[in-house]
């Protein structure tokens, strides 16, 4: 196999829970992760020369060992001593710092592709123990679908699989650290908890409104005070007809679950007139099951 064309999927948190900091600065997660149909091109070539080519379609993008796709691959060539180079193309589409783990989804493809296409054999839950190496996010961008995540978010359980919906996601244009963060997080008393139990009930009947319902994000308490305009985009897609609304990880993302495409496209045509975000789009829930509503 010469080359590989892959899809590296976005993902969002309907649920996002932080019990604690461990003494190495990690912090001890809850969270109920969900791809969707937002996505990164990542093409390899394998080459005979021998190196790490990254190429992308953003000019801000680091192309070296500061990429974490350079890193996946880098990791892949010195464990199996692979005498030949690759070249990595990312055609990027998933907003960049964002809290929708797609520097996370990029590496993981790389690792799955250079896996099936140097004949590696290695299963999908080696590929996660590397995984987790370059960064918490990968194992789970390996497994994909709709997933609970403990400890700093490698300890992985596959859930029901979310009901078909549409999914609104729009990024407004403000760039959130995850540490400072998660830095505020730790200085301040968290009140309020997810419920991640009754999202995971919702999960378990196939129930929308019931998920959409116990949807939470512990970390909104820190990053809407920063940056009030998370409430203003939240406050749109509800506004429209979406269930509920809510940021995505660290923000900033905002993501609002919809049962009509056109009430979507109404929120996003708002958005973009008011001028909250440039980056609005429409799409779907990633390996969703068919369920009518009111089934």
């Amino acid at each position: 196999m010469k080359q590989i064309a892959l899809k590296a999927l976005a993902k969002i948190n309907l649920g996002l829970d932080v019990l604690g900091r461990r003494a190495n600065g990690y912090h001890d997660v809850r969270m109920v992760m969900q791809s969707i149909y937002l996505y990164d091109d990542v093409k390899i070539e394998r080459t005979e020369k021998k190196g790490i080519e990254v190429r992308t379609n953003l000019y801000f993008l680091p192309t070296d060992e500061n990429n974490i796709a350079y890193k996946a691959a880098a990791m892949m060539i010195r464990e199996f001593a692979i005498q030949e180079g690759v070249i990595i193309t990312l055609d990027k589409h998933i907003p960049v710092a964002a809290g929708m783990a797609g520097g996370s989804s990029n590496a993981a493809a790389v690792l799955f592709g250079m896996n099936r296409m140097f004949g590696l054999g290695l299963s999908q839950k080696d590929l996660m123990e590397r995984g987790v190496k370059l960064g918490a996010d990968v194992p789970y961008c390996i497994m994909r679908g709709t997933v609970l995540a403990e400890g700093i978010g490698e300890e992985l359980t596959v859930l029901p699989a979310m009901p078909r919906c549409t999914v609104l996601v729009a990024k407004p244009a403000i760039s959130v650290s995850t540490k400072v963060v998660y830095e505020a997080l730790d200085a301040k008393e968290i009140l309020k908890h997810p419920d991640i139990e009754a999202l995971i009930a919702g999960l378990e009947q196939g129930s929308l409104p019931d998920i959409a319902a116990a949807m939470g994000n512990v970390l909104e308490d820190v990053t809407i005070p920063m940056y009030p305009v998370i409430e203003d985009i939240k406050n749109e897609m509800k506004a429209a007809g979406a269930l509920n609304a809510m940021m995505s990880g660290s923000g900033p993302t905002v993501f609002g679950l919809f049962e009509n495409k056109a009430q979507a496209r109404k929120a996003q045509d708002k958005i973009r007139e008011k001028a909250l975000a440039k980056q609005v789009y429409v799409t779907n829930i990633h390996g969703a099951r068919r369920i009518e509503y009111g089934a």
